[in-house]
C-alpha cells in the first residue's frame, strides 16, 4: 500500500536572489552513477574542478576547492581557519550578510570592530582604509554583493591596504562569482567565499572557496591532524588550533592536495553538479556571462521604470543581478509576492531587517538570467498590481523591456 505521494515538485520560474533555476545539463550530470571518493576517476573530476575554480576566480592560487555545504560553510570555513581568539576583525556593514561576519567572527572569539553604513549604499574604499588605520586589524571580512539591499561594494584598493597593513582580507563573494568579476589576484583579496544557488545555477549545498598563500601560511600554522589520522605525536598542543573539525580549511586541503588524506565522505552528485556548472560558465565565457546579466537587467529596470514603480538603493553602485523595488503605498507587498506564486508560478523575494516589508527583490542570475523570464515577471507583476488596486499604465513595462532587447 503506498503511503506517500511521488514527489512532484511544482516547475517555478524562481526570480529571487538565490535559489535560482538550475541548469538542466546540472541536473542531468546529477544523476550520474556514483563514485567513489578516491577512485582515479573522481579525483580527475576534483582536479578538474579545482581547475575551473581558479578560472572563475581570476587567480593562480594553488588552492581553490568547495567547502560541502551551503554558502555559509564556506563562509565559516575561511573565517573559523584564519581569525584566532583575540585576533581584531573588521567589518563594514552595509546590510544583512555583514552581519553575520560579525556573529561568526564572533563566535572564533575575535575582537570584531564595525563600521555601518545606510541599507542601500556602499562604502568608499577611503573610509574603509581609514577605518583600518585607526583599528589595525588581523584581518578584514567583508561583502562583495549584499543581496539584501542590492548593492555591490568596490573592492579595488582594500587588498593592498591590507598587504600595507599585514592584514588579511576575506570576502563574501557568493552572490557575485559568476555574475560580475572577482578578481582576486587583481584585487590582492586572500581568501575568498563563492556560491553555488546564485549566478553558477547549480543547488545550493556546495561552497567554492580560494586562498592564496598569506592565507594559507596562517592555516598552516595552526593546522591540527586529526587523531584518528595521526601516525607520531602531533606536537601540536600549544597552537591556537582551529575550533571546527569540519570546516579545518588544513584538513581540507589535504583532502584536496595528492596526499588524499581522508577528512569526509565527498558530495559525489554535488561535485558532478559543480564540476558542470562552472564547464557552461566558462564555455559562455565570463565576458559574455557578465554581458548577460548586466542586458536581462537593463531590460527589467526598464519595464519596472515605465510601471512607474520606484527602485530603491543608490543607483550608483546596483548590483547588476538583483534589482530592489519599493512596495508602492497601500500595497500589501506578501498578497502579491503570493499572488505571482499562486497565479503565475512565479516567486520573487522579500527582504529582511528594517527593509522587511518595504521592498521587493527581483533576482536574474545565473540560468534565471533570460529574456522570457524578464518578460514573463513584468508581465505578471503588473497584472498583480492592477489586481490589488495600484494604478499603473498598462502594458508598458513589458514594451520597454522589448524595447532594449530589440537594441542590443
Amino acid at each position: 500500500m503506498k503511503r506517500f505521494e511521488d514527489l512532484s515538485p511544482s516547475l517555478r520560474c524562481i526570480m529571487t536572489p538565490g535559489p535560482v533555476e538550475v541548469d538542466p545539463r546540472v541536473l542531468r550530470a546529477m544523476s550520474y552513477p556514483v563514485l567513489g571518493q578516491f577512485d582515479p576517476e573522481f579525483t580527475d573530476i576534483m582536479n578538474e574542478t579545482m581547475g575551473m575554480l581558479r578560472e572563475l576566480f581570476a587567480t593562480n592560487n594553488q588552492w581553490a576547492f568547495p567547502v560541502d555545504g551551503t554558502s555559509r560553510s564556506g563562509i565559516e570555513a575561511a573565517m573559523v581557519s584564519l581569525i584566532a581568539p583575540g585576533d581584531r576583525v573588521l567589518i563594514p556593514i552595509y546590510g544583512r550578510f555583514g552581519h553575520l561576519l560579525h556573529e561568526i567572527a564572533e563566535r572564533c572569539g575575535a575582537e570584531v570592530h564595525t563600521i555601518e553604513t545606510e541599507w542601500g549604499t556602499v562604502f568608499a574604499q577611503e573610509e574603509i582604509i581609514a577605518e583600518m588605520r585607526r583599528v589595525k586589524p588581523h584581518v578584514v571580512a567583508m561583502v562583495h554583493g549584499e543581496t539584501s539591499t542590492g548593492r555591490l561594494q568596490p573592492l579595488e584598493g582594500i587588498g593592498q591596504a591590507c598587504r600595507e597593513m599585514d592584514a588579511l582580507l576575506i570576502v563574501d563573494a557568493v552572490a557575485t562569482i559568476g555574475g560580475v568579476p572577482v578578481e582576486t589576484d587583481a584585487w590582492q583579496l586572500d581568501a575568498v567565499i563563492g556560491g553555488t544557488q546564485k549566478c553558477l545555477s547549480v543547488p545550493s549545498g556546495m561552497a567554492p572557496i580560494t586562498y592564496n598563500k598569506r592565507a594559507e601560511d596562517k592555516i598552516m600554522s595552526r593546522k591540527r591532524v586529526e587523531r584518528g589520522l595521526r601516525t607520531a605525536d602531533a606536537g601540536d598542543e600549544d597552537i591556537a588550533v582551529v575550533r571546527s573539525n569540519y570546516f579545518d580549511l588544513g584538513m581540507l586541503q589535504d583532502y584536496w592536495s595528492p596526499l588524499r588524506l581522508n577528512h569526509h565522505t565527498e558530495m559525489t552528485s554535488m561535485l558532478y553538479a559543480l564540476r558542470e556548472g562552472l564547464r557552461l560558465v566558462l564555455e559562455e565565457g565570463l565576458e559574455a556571462r557578465f554581458a548577460r546579466h548586466r542586458l536581462h537587467e537593463r531590460a527589467l529596470v526598464a519595464g519596472i521604470e515605465a510601471m512607474g514603480l520606484q527602485l530603491y538603493g543608490d543607483p550608483d553602485c546596483k548590483m547588476p543581478m538583483v534589482t530592489c523595488i519599493v512596495i508602492p503605498d497601500g500595497v500589501d507587498g506578501e498578497s502579491v509576492r503570493s499572488m505571482l506564486l499562486d497565479s503565475f508560478g512565479i516567486e520573487i523575494a522579500s527582504s529582511f531587517g528594517p527593509l522587511k516589508g518595504k521592498i521587493w527583490r527581483i533576482g536574474t542570475m545565473g540560468f534565471s538570467c533570460r529574456g522570457n523570464n524578464v518578460l514573463r515577471v513584468l508581465g505578471a507583476l503588473e497584472a498583480a498590481l492592477l489586481r490589488h488596486a495600484h494604478p499603473l499604465p498598462a502594458g508598458l513595462g513589458v514594451q520597454a523591456a522589448l524595447d532594449i532587447y530589440e537594441q542590443k
